[in-house]
């Protein structure tokens, strides 16, 4: 029996292109980050040079840094994303990992409706209007928490959850439930220690989209001293507004300002960046048991 075209072992012209194509898509994807890093540590001299992003190693330095970090915006704005990133994490993936174990058992409490529920908000979403008002009926307007509450649970990871716990053995959870286990038992001795993988996806699935996120703390968050990494960085970098130095309340309060340079914004993407990639690569192992298998079996 024959096995498929896509199964077979390529020959060396066949490899010989993978590798190509292979070492362009990383190429593709490493040289930008190396522009913006090797920029980063670039003196303003050789940015000037250089005419924008450097890519040969010249005069290394680390004033833009050392300028970035001397006034406190920069540094607030990173303990504002660690301190929301962490607390929505463990919000969101608490709440997600208990709604997912409740609609994975087909006898709990209205099971369908609750799942249809789930599964409209596909293809519905709230609108902005709506969504602001009921942030702000609620009195979180200005607050850490209308960062967290309005995207707490994400339906597809919801629906990916569900599906792993959904694969794993029905014996298993019978067999500790005739023992007299509860479900709240179960789900921490037995299911969560067989998810750890589909566990650690969605944590950072969740993880990510708290540190990128920049639109709620725009639509609601007054106070620019409470002002998270990805506001400063879309303020200073994208728009070429001033980062002051002093402190920052409501409005903008005039103060020393940071001069615009290439080398500044892109230590602020770096600074960004560092989490995610530092995170990442511990993760990356468990995608393809914890999403893609969960999935499927589903």
């Amino acid at each position: 029996m024959t096995s498929p075209p896509w199964a077979e072992r390529p020959g060396r012209a066949g490899g010989l292109a993978k590798g190509l194509v292979l070492t362009f898509v990383v190429a593709a994807v490493l040289f930008p980050i190396y522009m913006v890093v090797l920029t980063s540590l670039s003196t303003q001299e050789a940015v000037s040079r250089a005419g924008g992003l450097v890519t040969a190693p010249g005069e290394l330095s680390l004033a833009a840094y050392r300028q970035l970090f001397a006034g406190g915006v920069v540094t607030r704005a990173v303990l504002v994303s660690l301190g929301v990133t962490a607390a929505g994490t463990a919000i969101s993936l608490g709440v997600t990992v208990l709604a997912a174990y409740g609609l994975s058992r087909p006898g709990s409490l209205m099971h369908r409706p609750l799942l249809f529920l789930v599964l409209l908000t596909f293809l519905f979403g709230p609108g902005l209007i709506p969504s602001y008002l009921l942030v702000s009926s609620l009195g979180l307007v200005d607050s850490y928490w209308a960062l967290i509450l309005p995207t707490a649970v994400t339906a597809f990871n919801l629906v990916v959850m569900r599906s792993f716990f959904m694969s794993i053995p029905g014996e298993v959870t019978d067999s500790a439930r005739i023992d007299g286990a509860s479900e709240f038992r179960i789900l921490r001795r037995i299911v969560l220690p067989m998810s750890k993988g589909v566990t650690a996806v969605i944590g950072l699935f969740y993880a990510v989209g708290y540190w990128n996120s920049f639109f709620n703390a725009v639509l609601y968050l007054n106070d620019n001293a409470k002002w998270p990494l990805q506001v400063v960085l879309r303020q200073y970098v994208l728009q070429g507004q001033s980062l002051f130095v002093g402190q920052s309340g409501t409005g903008t309060i005039p103060g020393q300002a940071l001069p615009p340079g290439l080398a500044v914004q892109m230590a602020i993407v770096v600074v960004a960046l560092v989490p995610v990639l530092f995170v990442y690569p511990f993760v990356q192992r468990h995608f393809t048991k914890g999403v893609i298998v969960g999935a499927v079996k589903g």
